[in-house]
């Protein structure tokens, strides 16, 4: 499948969750509340690296970008009215990037609609155990370990493009052109991404090790929401949640 196929299909999906969601009362709040929940996590998860001058940037990029409650509806909209001329516009390296990004993004969303879905039907109970009952519920293992796979794509694709030579001034010579194209958001994210990982960038190995960390911790943390008995479990979440944002 193209680019564009790929990406208009996942904004597509995206949008029809949406539409689900604020047809059946109380289904949006919840699907904001996962949004939120799992940015708490995620920040207590890298707490350690949002506090040091070289992983912070990296860590909140994940955070604003991937990991948070924010609304897309924008990026979402200008990803499906441009997909067709996506490879026009862009360099190839940025398109392969946008496509990982449509893909991630659609999957989140689908995970976090099911998860949502359990969230609000179960309103009893501490968030912890909330959110633990409706990680088991929805289930999906393998779609888990895609979303974070795919997002160590993405930020494997970002650290290369900074490696392309030129690339940084094409992308500041677009700024004008992608504004009038109404590519504003698309064009933040990529300037963000690369910058962020260009800076990180200029430390041997700091990159391997900041998507290692990643790597590592999403994984164990996977493994024990499926498998980890549940008080182990319940009282691990409630550790990263206490972590305020």
């Amino acid at each position: 499948m193209d680019a564009k196929s790929i990406i208009r299909n996942a904004v597509d999906r995206v949008g029809e969750l949406r539409q689900r969601a604020t047809e059946r009362p109380g289904l949006a709040e919840a699907v904001s509340e996962i949004k939120h929940l799992q940015a708490r996590r995620f920040q207590g998860t890298y707490a350690d690296l949002l506090d040091t001058t070289l992983y912070r940037p990296a860590a909140l990029f994940f955070l604003n970008e991937l990991y948070s409650d924010k609304d897309y509806t924008e990026r979402d909209a200008q990803f499906s009215r441009i997909a067709g001329a996506l490879e026009r516009i862009f360099p190839e390296q940025v398109v392969h990037t946008a496509v990982s990004l449509a893909q991630l993004h659609g999957l989140t969303e689908e995970l976090d609609f099911s998860m949502a879905e359990h969230w609000m039907t179960h309103p009893d109970g501490a968030e912890g155990a909330r959110y633990i009952a409706a990680w088991r519920a929805v289930d999906r293992r393998s779609d888990r370990s895609k979303q974070l796979s795919t997002t160590l794509e993405v930020g494997a694709e970002l650290d290369r493009l900074t490696r392309k030579h030129g690339l940084r001034t094409m992308l500041r010579m677009m700024r004008r052109p992608a504004q009038m194209a109404g590519l504003g958001s698309l064009q933040q994210f990529l300037e963000a991404g690369f910058d962020t990982f260009a800076a990180m960038g200029k430390q041997a190995d700091s990159v391997s090790y900041f998507l290692g960390v990643v790597d590592a911790r999403e994984s164990a943390l996977m493994t024990q929401l499926f498998e980890a008995q549940t008080v182990l479990c319940e009282t691990e979440i409630s550790r990263l949640l206490g972590k305020p944002l």
